[in-house]
Order: structure tokens, then C-alpha cells, then sequence
């Protein structure tokens, strides 16, 4: 079935967003089956991007502001072009399938054609007005000329989050956008600003997705946020935007080829940026797929150093015309700003042999120099040719951090890198006790900066030692264990932590007050939609207070009084109260001290949800764990069950009853059939 509408909107609730002259309106398109509808676009545009639900496809067209209509085209032909599965920046379209934004120059209509189950149609109109501003361009450390996010005119402000960056980058990919070719290059900026607006506040992405444009002008444009050398993590090819950087060339380049200008910028771009990461423009990698629909997550993919977003996805992109060229354009990137460092790699840590290597694009005389925190060279080698290849014996090397670089003169980016960790300083950190006053046992808990072996020793405030709870050799990080208290007399402590290893000695202290005036503190029910009843036992006579707190507050004083010993027993009606975990909290005082141990319970006055899903089948759903009274054809089964979807085995059903019942004894509603 094709289905043709015309551009009938209905506008959503969110307004229009603006930046700089940058707009963008969002409309929700009524699917009424196949008549054409006759209404305009909302307003003038210069780029739209369309969201759909289903499984079908969408086309569109749209007409110039002098009356003439565009081709058709498909609204996704990139349709990977996406962050990777479970980055943050995908929640906002979870379901929706998302085309690519389209420039396509003053426009004021659309027209859709849908292929296939389309349920939801929705367009973004984007008004991004050619400025003539001045494109101020950057240069870092030999790059061509970069034109800065400053310069043409990101919104800084709709940025979602902070960028993310891979520890190498790996290969590059290069991409085209969409829409016409036919742009000035004084528009190119707007365009730039029409994708990042869409992809920001259409998409839901943390920024623009690319992380480089190229024009048809060999005009180079700084893309995601996070710096040009670094290796900021894009949203350009789902699966393989860690590891990699994208560069989009704008227009469409599936059968018309690029530009002479845009080949030499963008061959420019590749040699400058790959050479920061040292990868041979002519070389290859083997690449794990993050997951999409071509490659599941796991798989190794061969990629080139230099390879086009379909070597990545089931897409078509960067069009034939400009994929066909990816090989010239590797070899052009390749001959310029030689000579070249290749692939620097170190094997072997400290301790033992540490083996330097890397590869040259001619031979040179090439060092290696290691250097410790202070900057003192501690190693050095030296050699001649295009490999090099030097080992430092580094088995008596004092554990610490280490900078390396391979040089090869001025000429030559070096690579540099750090093998090893300073030592960290040995400390006893977020040392505490739940409880602190302790009647049966506590939880310590505290956490170690360096591996040493620690021990546990009780100790009176006098400064007497009452035992050693425990001495063990433990690694780094935070550790539990457990204090019980049978056979310590009542009174206050000291427990004190010393760790020790090779190079230092930590102390850590925390108070503890052993206190037996309250046995057997309980909140019953667990669960309940009414009266709760608090039970304990004093040991010796005490002031006591009992409260209910909810999330460290007090939410309801509910006895005070001077109680001698005995089993105590209080009831709380909790009515007033919304449904929530809440404590109670028995305060006691006595010559010893105070004690104050809590009892977890919940509050639940609402009837659990049930819903039948297919009588027939005896097939329900149900809110919360409950238990089930079904009567089937006259016979009763009781059953507990998980809350979700849930089923009965049975023969012919004729008639039914079903009731579910929470643990508070809230009842839902009873269902019945027929």
C-alpha cells in the first residue's frame, strides 16, 4: 500500500526552538489513510528531518519557495547514522525511527509518501537563515584551516551533556548528509547550524553527531564539542563511534562526485587528524562492532584507516560517487605532510623488559626517551631506519609513572604515552559502623587505598586493648566486616584499623558504644494497611522514645515514657501516612548511654492491579506479587505469583473468577468471565 499526504500538521505542545537566527518546529502528522490532504507547511524552512513508528519507510518532497517541487526522496537513507546502542543520548527516540535531516534551501511545502505499516509520522521544519558573519578559522599544530564552533554559530546551550572521548582513535569515516547540492558557500554555515539543531533538539543527541563537515568549497567545519585532536566520541555510525572520528561531506554524492576542493580539504583534514593518532592512511583495522543492524555486537569487522559509513551498516552512504574515491583520497592523505610516525606500540611492563616499537614512512635516525614524575630521563635508546625497535630492561625500575616518547626530529609528529602508576598513598578512608551503638552486631565498612595488611583491634577508652578482631593481608578498595558483640561487656569503645605495607602505615579510629538495654526490635506486620505494632525487650530500666522515620526523617512521634524492664509493646495506626518503607526507631537512654535500633516495615493501602489478558487462555497480569483465588468452572486454586504476566494451565474454560490479594490484604477488583 502507498498512502500520499500533503503537508497536513497539527502542532505539538513543545515551542519552537531558536538560536541565532536557527528555528525549528515540530509538527505531528494525521495519518487518515490515503486521501491527499491539502494544507500548507507551517512556514518557510530550509531543512527538514522526519521520526516515524513502524515498520514501513517514508518518503517525502518538498517545494521551493517559487512554486517548483523536489524528486521524492527516502527519508532514512543513512539510517545508522546514530550514537551506539545504550549511549544516553538514544533514550529520547527509543521506538522511533529517525531520518536524516535534509537541507533543502528556502522551502513553505512537504508531501509524504508511506510505504508499508507507518502508525506515527512526525517532521521537524528547521529555519536556519544564511548569516554573513565572518568564518574565523583555527589552526592547532599543522592543521588546515578548521573553522570553530564559535565562528559559525553553535548553540553551546543546548548541549546535553559533556563529551565522552575513546582512548585511541582507529580509523575514520567519511560521510555525506543529505539534501541538494546546491548551496553557497556563505550557506554552508546554516546548514551546519540546521543539522546541529536537529540533532540536538530533534534527535534528543548530546550535540551534533559529526565530528568534522567538509563542504563543496573546501570550507572544514570543527563538528562535536570536545576539541578537533582529541578523540571526542561521536553519534555518526551506530556500533563504531568509539574509536573513530567522522567527517560528513554536505550534499548528496551518490552520483554526483565531490568537488576538486572538497577532495583536497577533506584528504587535508584525514592526513592531519589520522597523523595525530599515528595511523597509516593506507592501513587497515579489525574492529569490534558495538552492535547494529548489520554487524550484532562482538563482531570483527576488517575496516580500512580510511573507510566510508556503509563499510559499517546496511547504508548507502557517502554515495558511490564519493565512496568510489576513498582510495585516492587514503593515497592523497597519505603523501602529505610526510615524513610520518607510525603505529607506536609498548609491550612488557615494569619489572621486566619494556619493548618500544613504531614505523617510520622513510628511514630516519629515531630516539626513545623514558622520564620519570620529575622529568629526568631515566632510559634512552637510538637507531636509524624506518622500524624502530628498542627495548629498555626495566627490572629494577622503582614502581612509579613513566613518560615515553619515540622522536624522529622536528620533522616528525612524536608519539608519546606513559607506562606505570605512582604509587598511591596508603589510607584508611569512610571508615563507619551501622549501627554505632551496637546490641547484637554492627557492619564496619571502610575503604583501602593501596593493598597492606590490615588489623582490627577493640580497645577501651583508656587505651586498653579488650582483643584483636582480626588481622588479614586485603587488597585495595572498600571493605565489610562483621563485629558481634556476644561476650563484650557493655561500655564504651575504640575500635581502631592500622594498615601496613612495604612503604607506610594508616591508622583509622571509630567509636563504638555496646549497649544490651533493647533485645528484639520488630515492626509487625512487614506490611500493612493499618495498625503496626512495635515489640521489644528492656534490659534495664531507660527513657525511651519511639518514632517512625522515613528517609532519615521523623515523620511521626509516636511514645515517650520512663520504662522499667521488660517486653514492651506499642501500637502505631497509620493511617495519615502515605504508602512507603518507613523505620521505626526505639530511642533508649540509660547510665550507659543511648541506644537507638530501627525496624523496617511498609505502608501499602493500595489495591493491587489486575487485567485479564485472555480468559480463554487463563492469562493475567498483575501490578505486584500477589496472591491469586481463581475459580475455574466452579474449582478454587489458590496460587502466589510474581507480579507481570502470569498463567494457569486449563482445559475448555466456561466460567471464571479471579481476585488478587497483596501482602498488606489489599483486594483488586474481581474479574469475571463470562
Amino acid at each position: 500500500m502507498r498512502i500520499v499526504l500533503a503537508a497536513a500538521v497539527t502542532c505539538l505542545a513543545a515551542p519552537a526552538a531558536a538560536f541565532g537566527g536557527v528555528s525549528m518546529a515540530v509538527r505531528e502528522v494525521p495519518l487518515h489513510g490515503s486521501r491527499a490532504l491539502s494544507a500548507s507547511a507551517p512556514r518557510e524552512f530550509d531543512l527538514v528531518g522526519l521520526h516515524w513508528r513502524g515498520s514501513g519507510s517514508v518518503e517525502f518532497r518538498t517545494r521551493s519557495l517559487d512554486g517548483t517541487w523536489s524528486v521524492w526522496r527516502h527519508a532514512a537513507p543513512e539510517a545508522e547514522d546514530l550514537p551506539d546502542r545504550g549511549a544516553a543520548e538514544t533514550k529520547a527516540t527509543l521506538g522511533w525511527r529517525l531520518g536524516n535531516p535534509y537541507w533543502t534551501g528556502p522551502s513553505d511545502g512537504i508531501a509524504y509518501r508511506l510505504r508499508g505499516r507507518v502508525d506515527r509520522l512526525r517532521a521537524y521544519f528547521v529555519e536556519s537563515p544564511e548569516e554573513r558573519i565572518p568564518l574565523r578559522r583555527v589552526s592547532i599544530t599543522g592543521s588546515p584551516p578548521i573553522i570553530s564552533r564559535l565562528a559559525w554559530g553553535a548553540n553551546e546551550s543546548i548541549r546535553r551533556a559533556p563529551p565522552r572521548y575513546a582512548p585511541s582513535i582507529q580509523f575514520s569515516l567519511v560521510h555525506h548528509t543529505a539534501g541538494t547540492n546546491s548551496y553557497t558557500a556563505s550557506q554552508s554555515a546554516a546548514i551546519v547550524r540546521g543539522i546541529e539543531v536537529y540533532h540536538v533538539q530533534g534527535n534528543g543527541w548530546n550535540d551534533i553527531g559529526y565530528n568534522f563537515l567538509v563542504d563543496k568549497y573546501g570550507q572544514v567545519f570543527e563538528g562535536r564539542y570536545g576539541g578537533v585532536d582529541k578523540n571526542v566520541i561521536g553519534a555518526h555510525a551506530e556500533g563504531f563511534n568509539t574509536g573513530s572520528f567522522g567527517v560528513a561531506v554536505l550534499g548528496t554524492y551518490e552520483s554526483a562526485p565531490p568537488t576538486a576542493a572538497a577532495r583536497t580539504a577533506l584528504a587535508n583534514l584525514l592526513a592531519w587528524r589520522l597523523d595525530i593518532a599515528h595511523l597509516d592512511p593506507l592501513g587497515s583495522a579489525t574492529v569490534t562492532s558495538g552492535g547494529n543492524a548489520r554487524f550484532p555486537a562482538g563482531t570483527p569487522v576488517f575496516l580500512r584507516v580510511v573507510s566510508g559509513h556503509r563499510d559499517t551498516g546496511f547504508t548507502t552512504c557517502p554515495g558511490a560517487a564519493l565512496y568510489a574515491q576513498l582510495g585516492a583520497l587514503a593515497r592523497q592523505a597519505a603523501d602529505a605532510g610526510l615524513p610520518k610516525l607510525y603505529a607506536p606500540a609498548v609491550q612488557g611492563q615494569l619489572g621486566g623488559p619494556v619493548r618500544f616499537q613504531a614505523h617510520l614512512s622513510e628511514p630516519l635516525a629515531w630516539t626513545v626517551t623514558v622520564t620519570d614524575s620529575t622529568g629526568a630521563v631515566v632510559a634512552s635508546g637510538a637507531g636509524t631506519g624506518q622500524e624502530v625497535d628498542w627495548t629498555w630492561d626495566a627490572s629494577t625500575a622503582p614502581q612509579s609513572a613513566y613518560t615515553w616518547t619515540i622522536a624522529a626530529g622536528d620533522t616528525v609528529r612524536p608519539a608519546s604515552g606513559t607506562i606505570g602508576t605512582p604509587p598511591v598513598a596508603l589510607a584508611l578512608k569512610s571508615v563507619a559502623a551501622t549501627p554505632r551503638a551496637v546490641s547484637d552486631s554492627a557492619q564496619i565498612s571502610y575503604t583501602l587505598t593501596a593493598a597492606a595488611t590490615v588489623t582490627a583491634t577493640l580497645r577501651t577508652l583508656d587505651g586498653r586493648d579488650v582483643a584483636v578482631l582480626f588481622t588479614h593481608q586485603q587488597q585495595a578498595g572498600k571493605q565489610l566486616f562483621q563485629f558481634e558483640s556476644a561476650g563484650v561487656p557493655e561500655r564504651r569503645y575504640q575500635l581502631v584499623l592500622t594498615a601496613t605495607n612495604s612503604r607506610s602505615t594508616a591508622t583509622a579510629t571509630l567509636a563504638l558504644l555496646v549497649d544490651r538495654t533493647v533485645r528484639g526490635f520488630t515492626a509487625a506486620p512487614a506490611v500493612a494497611n493499618g495498625d503496626v505494632t512495635f515489640s521489644f525487650e528492656l534490659t534495664r530500666a531507660a527513657a525511651v522514645r519511639l518514632d517512625v522515620a522515613q528517609a532519615g526523617k521523623t515523620v511521626s512521634q509516636v511514645y515517650a515514657a520512663n520504662l522499667q524492664p521488660g517486653p514492651q509493646s506499642i501500637a502505631w495506626n497509620s493511617t495519615g501516612v502515605k504508602d512507603g518503607t518507613y523505620a521505626g526507631v526505639v530511642t533508649a537512654t540509660n547510665e550507659i548511654g543511648t541506644i537507638a535500633p530501627t525496624a523496617l516495615f511498609r505502608v501499602d493501602r493500595t489495591p493491587p492491579r489486575l487485567r485479564a489478558l485472555s480468559f480463554r487462555r487463563l492469562q493475567f497480569w498483575a501490578s505486584e506479587p500477589v496472591t491469586v483465588r481463581l475459580v475455574v468452572n466452579g474449582r478454587r486454586t489458590v496460587q502466589q505469583v510474581r507480579g507481570g504476566v502470569f498463567a494457569f494451565p486449563h482445559g475448555r474454560v466456561r466460567t471464571v473468577r479471579i481476585v488478587a490479594q497483596d501482602a498488606a490484604g489489599n483486594l483488586s477488583p474481581a474479574l469475571k468471565f463470562p
